[in-house]
């Protein structure tokens, strides 16, 4: 199996795969589809209680598509829904990924929740993360560009809790508030994620929720 990812920061992946060969991927993320590929639309793995809280708790989507290729010299595209780059992790550890983050995934990787509400802290306004298991080549999608940060063991970076992607799960965290009171207040920032290595950090380079507020003078206002 091959892939690029084309057009970032308007990014698709598109993946060249023979016979036997297979992605699995969120629904809706198919862009297109070339020579003999099967479409196998199952439940995400892990049983139906995991399942059921990876949907309710993570936002993903219930149902996965797996794509198998069933001839040789196949193509497939696929894309995210964010409006900014798709970026391939290498997944040999596990790793912690924003919720909405994941487009696809090869071989045996696959996807549960881990809870951050009363222990953790809130990464942006979800209280549950997913986290990897099992090892392959991860997709991501974000808003703006994806960077990367790799972190020695006992280095710290502080990022804005909604600028995180993805991260090594070996690397501590915590959720933590930025400057005082004017800061949250005037400063535009409130909540940051003070992350430990050693571990890597992926992180995008915009921020949707401060993008939805800009267009809010913008929006028609109701009439009563």
């Amino acid at each position: 199996m091959n892939y690029e990812i084309l057009k970032n920061p308007m990014g698709m992946i598109h993946v060249s795969m023979n016979k036997g060969e297979k992605v699995t991927a969120e629904a809706g993320s198919m862009v297109f589809i070339k020579g003999g590929i099967e479409t196998v639309t199952s439940m995400r793995k892990g049983g139906f209680l995991k399942t059921l809280k990876t949907v309710a708790l993570g936002g993903e989507s219930f149902f996965v598509n797996n794509f198998i290729a069933r001839e040789d010299n196949c193509m497939l595209g696929l894309t995210g829904n964010m409006l900014g780059d798709i970026e391939v992790i290498h997944v040999n550890e596990e790793f912690i990924v924003q919720s909405g983050a994941y487009v696809a995934s090869t071989d045996d990787l696959t996807l549960d929740t881990q809870w951050q509400g009363f222990t953790k802290g809130i990464f942006g306004s979800n209280l549950f993360m997913l986290k990897t298991l099992g090892n392959g080549d991860m997709f991501v999608n974000a808003w703006g560009g994806i960077l990367s940060m790799n972190l020695k063991s006992g280095e710290k970076m502080i990022l804005d809790n909604y600028q995180l992607v993805a991260m090594s799960a070996s690397a501590g965290y915590r959720v933590t508030k930025h400057g005082g009171l004017k800061t949250s207040i005037f400063g535009g920032e409130a909540l940051v994620i003070e992350i430990t290595g050693p571990g890597t950090v992926y992180y995008q380079t915009k921020n949707f929720t401060g993008f939805v507020r800009t267009l809010i003078p913008f929006l028609p206002k109701r009439n009563n």
